[in-house]
């Protein structure tokens, strides 16, 4: 029996021009409103088009499928929740590390409550998309960030900044989709908020006494 070939999900092109980077956004906004509208599976290509004002052989010129147009809609999507964690962390070096991860849950949590029914969408097609790979890829990015800010600390948030750059994350994202899957309220959002803050200061105090404890024993 014959191999099917594999899905292509790249771009066929990344637009240069003004004009050509003004479609492929109005195209990506477009497969957001029509996942929204009609779901995954009465999503097509001309649909999508037809939202975004553009002929469909203007977006097969980015885009060669369904799969793929979907894809590049998550990876914009999850592109703004990263922005907003790596402004904050620049924003943030230099001071306690409390204070750092109070602004962190604090800026993430607000950037997933401005879009909870994108998110949602995204988090059903995930798996019929790669979303996994390129959730991961965007997972590395915030880490990265993390373990940055941490690392200039004005107080010892631990001796393994990487590890506890992974466990903060872990804590929020995990915590943050069965929220969303929930279709929990804004208070509750907010109530959770101040758990997760308690939740990861108590954490990073652990971290730093038990560190400090280390060195002592050596």
């Amino acid at each position: 029996m014959p191999q099917r070939p594999p899905t292509v999900l790249e771009p066929r092109k990344t637009p240069v021009q003004a004009r050509s980077t003004a479609s492929v956004d109005a195209i990506l906004q477009a497969t957001i409103q029509v996942l929204l509208q009609v779901g995954k599976e009465r999503l097509t290509t001309t649909r999508v088009a037809d939202r975004a004002g553009v002929s469909i052989g203007t977006l097969y010129q980015y885009f060669p499928n369904k799969t793929a147009l979907l894809q590049a809609a998550l990876k914009r999507h999850l592109a703004e929740v990263v922005a907003a964690v790596e402004h904050v962390c620049r924003e943030q070096q230099g001071k306690t590390a409390r204070e750092m991860v109070t602004a962190l849950i604090t800026a993430f949590l607000n950037v997933k409550i401005r879009k909870v029914k994108t998110s949602v969408a995204f988090y059903a097609v995930s798996s019929d998309i790669d979303g996994a790979s390129v959730a991961l890829q965007m997972q590395a990015r915030i880490d990265k960030a993390i373990v940055h800010m941490l690392s200039t600390a004005c107080d010892a948030p631990g001796a393994n900044l990487q590890l506890i750059a992974d466990t903060l994350q872990g804590a929020l994202t995990g915590v943050t989709r069965r929220l969303l899957e929930a279709g929990a309220s804004e208070q509750q959002f907010e109530a959770m908020k101040l758990e997760l803050i308690f939740l990861a200061c108590a954490y990073l105090d652990a971290s730093s006494t038990r560190a400090s404890s280390v060195c002592a024993g050596h």
